[in-house]
Formats: structure tokens, C-alpha cells, sequence
């Protein structure tokens, strides 16, 4: 069972988002927060897998709630708001969060959000990501970083330096690929896809799949 916890100022977003996940065999919601305080208590007491996250609460808001459960290491957080702005989705990753999605996304969309989430995939809303994207290849920014110790964002070595099998997993990442798709399409494990991955995550210095795509995006890797 995925367990998830909700947490959002407004009762009835959160009711609504107990319903849709309540539907699903494999995900169990274990409890509800109405601001980012509670949510790191809870969390705490709960250890969820993931954690539904407002950005915007009373006290407490949801990017400072991120960023100590995140760094707590208790729980993986999907950044939900009405809000489409670049300002919230570069602080929600610079937080710590593994997926930013708006709440007017369809119910299979959250849902699906909170599966990739819990087997340790990073996604984005399709319409966030590629404004992500866009700016960081534009500006040549470097995706942001996670506050205290980790993996950085500035490792200074280019496509070149990687093997070809790293290549082809980056190109397939920026593809949209799952790990068992990317496995299907190079005749490979899974497990040999998820080393791949976190190979090519220490050597750029980069803390999950996202900021991988920007970089692949961001060097000629990916259109």
C-alpha cells in the first residue's frame, strides 16, 4: 500500500482528494493536515510515502513544510496549487519536491502523480515541466539545488564525458520514459536502468530525474 498524506488548508480539497485516492486498491490516505505545521507533525508520526502538499497555507506554507520534511527525509512531497507560476515550481524543487501538479489536473493525472512519486520517480505536471524547461535552457540556469547536504547542480563536465549507455538512458529520460520502458527499449533490467540513473545523477551532480531532464534538455541532449 502507498501511504499518503493530504495536506491543504481548504477541507473540502482535501476531501475531495481522500475520495479520488480512497479508490485505488494500492494507496491509503493516513491522514490530513490544514497547514504545513501539522503536516510536518504528522508526518513525523505518520511516516507516509507521499505527501500531497498546498504551497499555499496559513503559518506554515508548503514550501517551508517541504523543505523540513525533506530534509527529515520522511516522506516523498508532490507540491499541489491552482497556481501555474515558474516562482512556486523552482521553489517547490529547490524544497526537496519529487512532482508539482495543479489541482485542476485530471483525478487519473493525481493519481498517477502519486504512484511514479512513491517508486522514487520526480514528474512534473506535462504543462509545468515544459515551462521548467524552457527557462532553464533559455537562461542557461542551473536547475535549483536542495538546501543542506546532497548532491549539488554544478558539476562541471559535459555530454562527452558520459558512456553512450548514459547517453541513450538521458535521451529516453527526456523522453518521458519510465524505468520499465527505458529497460523494454535497451533490451536491459530494470534494476540495471536504475543504476544507469543514479550513476548519471552523482556524476552531473544532480539530485533526481527532473533536473536530469533539464540538463539532457539544456546541453543539445533532448528537442
Amino acid at each position: 500500500m502507498i501511504r499518503v498524506l493530504l495536506a491543504d488548508d481548504q477541507k473540502l480539497v482535501r476531501t475531495g482528494f481522500d475520495m479520488i485516492l480512497s479508490l485505488e486498491d494500492d494507496i491509503e490516505v493516513v491522514g490530513q493536515a490544514h497547514d504545513g505545521a501539522l503536516a510536518v507533525e504528522l508526518a513525523r508520526a505518520e511516516r507516509p510515502d507521499v505527501i500531497l502538499m498546498d504551497v499555499q497555507m496559513p503559518g506554515v506554507d508548503g514550501i517551508e513544510a517541504t523543505r523540513a520534511i525533506t530534509a527529515e527525509n520522511l516522506a516523498r512531497v508532490i507540491m499541489v496549487t491552482t497556481f501555474d507560476r515558474d516562482d512556486y515550481v523552482f521553489e517547490a524543487l529547490g524544497a526537496g519536491a519529487s512532482g508539482f501538479v495543479l489541482k485542476n489536473s485530471d483525478p487519473d493525472e493525481l493519481v498517477s502523480a502519486v504512484r511514479a512519486v512513491a517508486r522514487g520517480d520526480a514528474l512534473l505536471s506535462p504543462r509545468v515541466t515544459l515551462r521548467v524547461i524552457r527557462a532553464m535552457s533559455a537562461s542557461g540556469a542551473q536547475p535549483p539545488a536542495p538546501d543542506g547536504p546532497g548532491p549539488g547542480t554544478g558539476a562541471a563536465i559535459g555530454p562527452a564525458e558520459l558512456t553512450g549507455r548514459e547517453t541513450e538512458v538521458l535521451r529516453a529520460l527526456a523522453r518521458g520514459l519510465s524505468n520499465a520502458e527505458i529497460a523494454a527499449e535497451l533490451v536491459v533490467s530494470e534494476a540495471t536502468v536504475k543504476t544507469h540513473i543514479s550513476n548519471l545523477l552523482a556524476k552531473l551532480g544532480l539530485r533526481d530525474r527532473v533536473q536530469a531532464v533539464a540538463w539532457a534538455f539544456r546541453h543539445g541532449l533532448a528537442d
